[in-house]
């Protein structure tokens, strides 16, 4: 009996002779039950699959189980002109919001300028335990979100970063039809013993030349193939060296507007602006822009 192998994951490894780590995720249902809460069109759908396993790459790497990552895209002139993903323990949400006409006007495969104008990504992490929040933001330049990411990581962290995601429409025409995404990340770990030079800032470094060669070769189809087990992927890519894996970490959809949530927001605002809010029966709508979700709630006394 055929085993399928685990989707909605993010799976960590290790090249430790190689000072290198990485994280490899596929999107399966998750990602089909974030996109199913609006009717986006296919290239808005891959583009908010593509930030969807970006931010489950970036999130996984939060050591604080309780911490937040946030990606979120600021633009000017392009077809979209809202982004946001986020990711905490393993609960992942996302919304993009874009211009259907000009949308329209685009190609098939619109470039990232087209779809983003000048726009710029905002990595965000909160830490849940310290109280500490680190913001990072970069152009986004390139040809794609992973390219965009490359440049936080050099430009923010000064690491050496590879990044590469696949996304695929699976299972052909009809009910069975659906995307899969996926992506990995690889970084080069700085030694950072004292009156040494750290490896972090020396892109030309031989250990990680060749553990960015073997990752670049990697393609968007082995990234997307839901029958490729991470593991056997990463195996893969680096056969030639010494590849630690930790347990892998399950990703889910979860957005956080529950009822009770909603309330507490509300009646922490004064009573006029609930008032100013409220519609002509004196009941107040709240949207959620993630899930579509509506909750109604009276002004007074909500």
């Amino acid at each position: 009996m055929m085993v399928t192998p685990p989707i909605d994951t993010v799976l960590a490894f290790t090249l430790p002779d190689r000072h290198a780590r990485g994280r490899v995720v596929r999107l399966g249902p998750t990602l089909a039950t974030i996109l199913s809460a609006h009717g986006y069109p296919p290239v808005i759908e891959r583009v908010l699959a593509e930030a969807l396993v970006l931010t489950a790459l970036l999130g996984a790497t939060l050591k604080d189980k309780e911490g937040q990552l946030t990606v979120q895209a600021q633009t000017k002139g392009g077809a979209i002109d809202l982004l946001v993903c986020d990711y905490r323990g393993g609960e992942m949400r996302g919304y993009l919001r874009h211009d259907p006409d000009r949308l329209a006007e685009l190609p098939e495969q619109p470039s990232l300028f087209a779809l983003f104008g000048k726009g710029y990504l905002a990595v965000t992490f909160d830490q849940a335990v310290t109280g500490e929040r680190y913001q990072g933001i970069v152009p986004l330049e390139g040809a794609s979100l992973a390219d965009a990411a490359e440049s936080y990581f050099a430009q923010s962290e000064q690491i050496p970063s590879l990044v590469r995601i696949g996304v695929e429409r699976r299972g052909g025409a009809g009910s069975g039809d659906a995307l899969i995404a996926g992506g990995i990340m690889i970084q080069h770990l700085p030694e950072g013993e004292e009156g040494r030079e750290r490896l972090h800032t020396r892109l030309d470094h031989p250990e990680w030349g060749h553990v960015a060669a073997l990752g670049r070769t990697v393609t968007g189809g082995e990234l997307a193939d839901p029958a490729l087990p991470l593991e056997t992927l990463v195996w893969r890519l680096f056969n030639e060296d010494e590849v630690r894996t930790l347990p892998g970490v399950a990703l889910s959809r979860g957005c956080r507007c529950d009822p009770d949530h909603v309330r507490s927001v509300i009646t922490q605002m004064p009573e006029e602006d609930r008032l100013a809010m409220a519609d002509e029966a004196g009941l107040v709508h709240v949207d959620c822009a993630f899930c579509a979700s509506r909750f109604t709630l009276e002004a007074i006394g909500a």
